[in-house]
């Protein structure tokens, strides 16, 4: 089975850094840096869906159902912050 879009692009991105292997003292680093994050087209389609579903205004708990929807992951706070300011750009109204 292929790896998803978003992984194969993380695999070659460790190839072509580490292409001798990991070192153990890079492990937690990596980690770090590896933490998923919602990409703009993830962004546009949480907003879209809270516009078409009509959930407007949305507070943290109606993004956080289509990121969790879409990732099928609990949604980061920087990533309901990307959401809230797409939609804030756009005019929406949000509750605070």
């Amino acid at each position: 089975m292929p790896l998803p879009p978003f992984l194969t692009s993380i695999v070659n991105w460790l190839r072509a850094g580490y292409p001798d292997g990991v070192p153990s003292s890079d492990y937690i680093p990596l980690v770090a840096l590896l933490a998923r994050r919602l990409t703009a087209d993830e962004v546009r389609r949480v907003s879209d869906e809270l516009i078409a579903s009509g959930t407007l205004p949305a507070g943290n708990a109606d993004i956080g159902v289509p990121i969790t929807k879409i990732t099928d992951e609990l949604p980061r706070e920087e990533d309901l912050l990307r959401v809230r300011a797409r939609l804030t750009m756009a005019g929406w109204p949000l509750t605070d």
